[in-house]
């Protein structure tokens, strides 16, 4: 692909940067575009996996067919099977007449499954099914029906990780993986990019309200492309025009632009970079600082998480595969593909669960988490999840869980 057809693609797309990472992934929705393969996107929370689909579509032979983007982590588990498949009259408390589900409505175009690792493993199964021989059944109903939908997934899990550890189905996982799409964290990209989408959102920002627009002098440009952005281009959205909003002012005669120094922009970049992100211990010598406890804290939560998994396999192969003890242990398989790096490693019989310290509450802490989180963004879910590395049901859940106490 030539430089101006890229860029025509980037314009058309909304598209800011210019990082190899970013290149090869348009590059690679193009190529695959006008076949009917299964594609699915990978990469962390909040790096714009949501354009790639659209790309896809819009090169491919379904482009005049309908174009529909599903959050399956954003809804119930109760009813996801019928909003993707739809339900007849009566099917439950509430179906007060016939749905047609997305893949009826996509039938002929293109339907973007995003955070597909959230699917509950029913629906799974389901899915599995629709991606075999295009059949599948309305909730409520006992008759099958057809749809000519094309696939297209993305996950900001390890889903390889997933079905090590029982969580995805793995007939599921080798059809979704035929063509994979990975679009690099922003602190993986090129540091320009970073400064681009910055200038990008905030002019867009002072444009939409008529406001000053902010310039970043050279300091503050390298205290903002030396960040980590675990939230990615979202955060960096979301801050651009917080300070567009706070430090930039109405355009007057002779007044059109408002330059930032390191000084006021360190006010808005978050010190604490979230639950998930693990940060090394500083070198220095000493009582350990606030930072370091946390991470401390942050490594022994994923832990106590990764614990569980592999004592919940434990008890299956209890119930299901007695004869896999070998001198009175049962043996845990090691995921075929490697764990991402912030997940600790384990031998290869696990014996116990490590003890953790008696005055940390795990449990008590990643809540109190998730409520300041949520306090911080006005109670709003999709904000909090974000931030956190979490998904939206995740929060649902937890805030049933308070909510029955």
């Amino acid at each position: 692909m030539d430089i101006l057809e890229l860029q025509k693609i980037k314009n058309k797309f909304d598209i800011i940067g210019n990082d190899s990472g970013l290149v090869r992934a348009i590059e690679t929705a193009v190529a695959v575009a006008p076949t009917e393969l299964t594609v699915l996107i990978t990469g962390e929370s909040g790096v714009g996996k949501e354009t790639i689909p659209q790309i896809i579509h819009q090169f491919s032979r379904r482009k005049t067919g309908k174009y529909l983007a599903v959050n399956c982590g954003a809804i119930p588990e109760g009813t996801i099977n019928a909003e993707l498949f739809g339900h007849e009259k009566g099917a439950f408390t509430g179906a007060i007449g016939e749905r047609k589900g997305y893949f009826e409505e996509a039938n002929g175009g293109t339907l973007f499954l995003d955070e597909i690792g959230e699917l509950p493993k029913e629906t799974q199964a389901l899915l599995l099914r629709v991606l075999q021989n295009g059949e599948y059944i309305k909730v409520g109903s006992s008759k099958v029906q057809k749809t000519d939908v094309r696939i297209i997934a993305a996950t900001n899990v390890n889903l390889a990780y997933a079905v090590a550890t029982g969580k995805f189905r793995e007939d599921l996982y080798y059809r979704l993986t035929g063509i994979q799409i990975q679009i690099p964290a922003l602190r993986e990209r090129n540091k320009d990019d970073i400064y681009l989408l910055f200038r990008k959102f905030s002019s867009d920002f002072s444009e939409k309200y008529n406001l000053c627009k902010v310039n970043l002098n050279h300091d503050a440009i390298s205290l903002l492309t030396s960040y980590r952005w675990p939230g990615n281009i979202r955060q960096l959205k979301n801050i651009a025009e917080t300070i567009t909003a706070i430090e930039s002012r109405p355009i007057t005669v002779g007044s059109e632009r408002v330059e930032i120094g390191p000084e006021v922009l360190m006010e808005y970049i978050p010190k604490e970079q979230g639950a998930i992100a693990l940060s090394g211990p500083a070198a220095g010598k000493g009582s350990m600082s606030d930072e370091e406890k946390k991470s401390i804290f942050n490594a022994l939560y994923l832990l106590k998480q990764e614990v569980d998994m592999l004592k919940e396999q434990i008890e299956e192969l209890k119930e299901n595969k007695p004869s896999n003890k070998k001198d009175g242990k049962f043996l845990i398989e090691s995921p075929q593909q490697e764990a991402p790096s912030f997940r600790p490693s384990y031998p290869e019989y696990v014996k116990e669960e490590p003890v953790l310290p008696s005055e940390m509450s795990i449990k008590k802490a990643n809540d109190d988490m998730i409520e300041a989180c949520l306090i911080k963004h006005g109670g709003k879910v999709k904000p909090a999840a974000a931030e956190l590395g979490i998904s939206e049901r995740t929060i649902y859940r937890k805030l049933a869980e308070k909510k029955k106490k």
